[in-house]
């Protein structure tokens, strides 16, 4: 053993990673194999993406929580099913391949064995029989079945449409992928300058399951701040699609309002720029400065276009509306600060009861007319903008009712005169789905005479072929165009030449992992409803980045998933558990750029694994964030070499010997309530997820057993038993060192009895009159003499009692003593 190692976890730790590899010790059990009767749990953690950079220590953090838990779980006799694999397609590996001219299969590889060694040298228990990789043929055949799944329902369609394109990575992206910064839209990945242009895209209607996203969010237990994230993103707002008439057309223009209570208050009309009526609607006259103008606005992002702070543009089209109630003409303009992504792309303004059609008003000198004031005050109020509900006034039939009684009386207006009806609307739009991309999978779709087939499910999976430009055109045409005679079939169709995004293959891998080698079906019924049944997955580990894109994504494909009677489950993922992030030493988030990376192999070879374990969860709460501090690692491992003293001895030539005095006898009553107080803490703490807490009640017992002269076997016992989660190596190895021959992985949890967890001493009130006057420590069950005698001793009693008679004392056991005075 080297000199400076404490104990010998570079001997421990890889002896028996092997061991459980070899021994497949981690395997779930599906329905009919053995232990399928044990109630089942499943454990999962967001699978990583295999960058060239390997992990570092931030990654680990959510892998060694999962991982307690899946132990614990073992322990506490549930079949657990903890997988893990690799969401290996993308971006990075392709402008990997585009840098170095090495195949992103390639890359990707080698990418994959790095992190499979690094996360296998942390000790995790997962099952490696089920590991997946969504750049397999044999897992993307499943993928674009999927797809197909979408395609046959009417939910993947093609459109033109304006996108985000990005110059530098030369493709297409979502919404989601897109942020927002003060010097304008930039791509999430690589953080480069995006611009607005009209392709030819796939979508997946997600829309379509806007109300189910929003139901099934009341029946998981997540994080209420990512549920709000999704409820925001969805965006569900009640009120009316209301009619207008264009004058001089056979036109008409549909508005949703949230407000049709103030429609007597409209007094313009506003058009996105991208409206399709609006090249109908403008006047000849009004035409060059129109276009002019939906060409600048066409280059502005959502959130510059509705920025509130930003003054108001827009012209006037030369047409008007024709008001459905009063008959009034309300000019038609076009403005930047309403969205075509939004509503209709048409707004009825209302400036009295509206900010931003006020501030347009303001500008335009358009009328402003108020129809709304607080219920308290029913006659006019000043000029400024009433946002609020109130009373309607100057409106016609509804003058008079508040909001919500107006509301009702006017859509039933509309209704009955076939002018409008009640309507629901969402922010939420259309999932942009593909990408002109060469590392991704290839859409099972094939165009004929203008029209997109599906590919037989026979002639699954449509292989990616390769190539050795994988670089898209500048005009974002992707690169399997350049593959001829794999675009162009014998029949004269032509595959599909855009690639599904990221996304794609982790919207359903959770699945994949009850089935992973199933050849004729993605996954099998009854493996599916075993493990996820009745709720999804039991217990999801995994960052709160990823609120809007993968959760949301992956509970729409489960959704359709479901209604079509593949799954058995509502939702995919029941709890859902959000770690922090762990920064740098210097307090920003790690990242290659800023240097402060810390990666574990180094930590590993200095300190163990079982020490980076503990230290991870030791920083503080799971779900907070929380800096890196090297310094910190010298508390665990020093806990680790006490825990290991406890049990092992050097003998004179170097060696590690079992202590002679481990003793297999009864332990005392005071190391009994100790021993079973902290299984008690330890429990409770695992089950709430406050792991530092746990590893500190543990540290305090190991610290309170290393005073003591004895060392009991069956006490040393409970403790690895305990502690293996958390620090499984050492565990195990002691385990088998003090006499067992099988792994601690399977043993029962300790069980701890309630008995033990009562207190000797209580706290006891004392009062003078029934006021509190004073607190003292006694026995439990003490004698009221005994307790009168210490009472009047406290000083401050004392004196209260000074030259007074008492009458009465009251005594209620164990709670307070009361002096009543004369």
């Amino acid at each position: 053993m080297s000199a400076r190692k404490a104990y010998p976890f570079d001997d421990i730790e890889p002896k028996w990673q092997h061991y459980w590899l070899d021994k497949r010790l981690f395997r779930a059990a599906d329905p009919g194999e053995e232990g399928s009767n044990k109630p089942k749990f499943y454990v999962l953690d967001m699978f990583p993406y295999p960058s060239g950079s390997g992990l570092h220590v931030g990654h680990l953090e959510g892998y060694t929580a999962s991982d307690i838990i899946a132990r614990y779980k073992r322990m506490k006799g549930f079949n657990v099913l903890h997988p893990m694999g690799w969401d290996a397609f993308g971006l990075p590996a392709e402008q990997h391949a585009i840098l170095t001219g090495t195949h992103p299969a390639i890359t990707t590889k080698q990418n994959i064995a790095n992190f499979k060694r690094q996360i296998q040298s942390m000790g995790f228990s997962y099952d490696w029989s089920r590991e997946i990789d969504t750049t397999d043929p044999a897992y993307y055949k499943w993928t674009q079945w999927i797809f197909l799944k979408l395609f046959e329902k009417g939910l993947a369609y093609v459109a033109e449409a304006p996108v985000w394109y990005c110059p530098m990575l030369k493709t297409v992206l979502a919404n989601e992928e897109i942020i927002h910064t003060p010097e304008g839209p930039r791509s999430e990945r690589g953080n480069h300058p995006v611009i607005r242009k009209l392709f030819r895209q796939w979508f997946l209607k997600i829309t379509a399951y806007a109300e189910k996203l929003l139901e099934g969010l009341e029946t998981v237990q997540w994080p209420e701040s990512i549920k709000e994230m999704q409820r925001h993103w969805i965006g569900r707002s009640e009120g009316a699609l209301i009619k207008f008439a264009v004058e001089g057309k056979e036109l008409e223009i549909e508005i949703f309002t949230t407000r049709p209570d103030t429609l007597f208050g409209a007094t313009f009309l506003v058009l996105a720029p991208e409206h399709p009526l609006v090249e109908a609607i403008t006047a000849v006259e009004y035409r060059n400065e129109v276009e002019n103008y939906r060409a600048a606005a066409f280059l502005k992002s959502d959130l510059e276009r509705t920025e509130l702070s930003k003054n108001k543009t827009g012209v006037w089209t030369g047409g008007y509306a024709i008001h459905p109630v009063t008959g009034d003409k309300l000019p038609i303009w076009i403005s930047d600060y309403v969205l075509m992504t939004y509503g209709t792309g048409a707004i009825m303004a209302v400036p009295a009861h509206d900010y931003r059609d006020y501030e347009f008003a303001k500008t335009f000198g358009l009328p402003i007319k108020k129809v709304v004031v607080p219920e308290k005050q029913t006659e006019e109020i000043g000029s400024e903008c009433f946002i609020g509900e109130g009373v309607a006034v100057h409106s016609g039939f509804i003058s008079g009712l508040r909001t919500a009684e107006a509301k009702k009386k006017i859509i039933e207006w509309l209704e009955e005169k076939k002018r409008g009806k009640k309507d629901i609307q969402y922010k939420l739009r259309d999932w942009l789905f593909s990408r002109q991309r060469y590392w991704g999978e290839p859409f099972p779709i094939i165009w004929k005479e203008g029209k997109p087939l599906p590919v037989p499910e026979e002639d699954l999976p449509v292989l990616l072929p390769d190539l050795d430009d994988f670089t898209p055109t500048d005009e974002g045409i992707a690169p399997l165009s350049r593959k001829k005679d794999w675009v162009v079939l014998p029949d004269g169709g032509k595959r599909e030449i855009n690639t599904m995004p990221q996304w794609a293959g982790s919207c359903w891998y959770y699945l994949r992992y009850c089935d992973p080698s199933n050849e004729k079906l993605p996954f099998a019924a009854q493996k599916e409803k075993y493990w996820l049944s009745p709720h999804g997955v039991d217990l999801y580990i995994g960052g709160a980045e990823h609120a809007v894109l993968h959760l949301l994504y992956a509970r729409f494909w489960h959704k359709v998933l479901y209604d079509i009677g593949l799954v058995s489950s509502p939702e995919p993922f029941y709890k859902l558990v959000n770690q922090g992030i762990i920064l740098g030493e210097d307090n920003q988030k790690m990242a290659k750029s800023r240097g402060n990376v810390v990666n574990p192999d180094a930590i590993i070879q200095e300190f163990g694994a079982d020490t980076l374990r503990l230290f991870e969860m030791f920083l503080g709460p799971l779900q907070q964030s929380k800096p890196w501090s090297s310094k910190g690692l010298e508390g665990p491992y020093r806990f680790l070499a006490r825990v290991w003293r406890l049990f092992m001895d050097e003998d004179g030539e170097g060696l590690w010997v079992l202590k002679k005095d481990i003793v297999d006898e009864e332990p005392p009553l005071p190391i009994k309530k100790l021993l079973h107080q902290t299984v008690a803490e330890v429990t409770q703490d695992i089950e709430n997820f406050q792991f530092h807490t746990a590893i500190a009640k543990l540290m305090t017992f190991v610290n309170e057993l290393t005073k003591e002269k004895k060392r009991w076997k069956s006490v040393l016992e409970k403790l690895l038993l305990l502690l293996s989660p958390f620090a499984p190596h050492i565990c195990e190895e002691l385990w088998h060192n003090i006499g067992h021959k099988d792994s601690l992985a399977y043993e029962p949890w300790p069980e701890y009895d309630p008995k033990f967890l009562e207190e000797e001493w209580v706290e006891i009130i004392v009062q003078i009159d029934g006021k509190v006057r004073g607190r003292l420590r006694a026995k439990k069950d003490a004698d009221k003499d005994e307790l009168t005698t210490k009472a009047t001793d406290i000083p401050a009693i004392a004196k209260w009692l000074e030259n007074r008679v008492c009458s009465k004392i009251v005594y209620v056991p164990n709670r307070l003593i009361n002096f009543v005075l004369e």
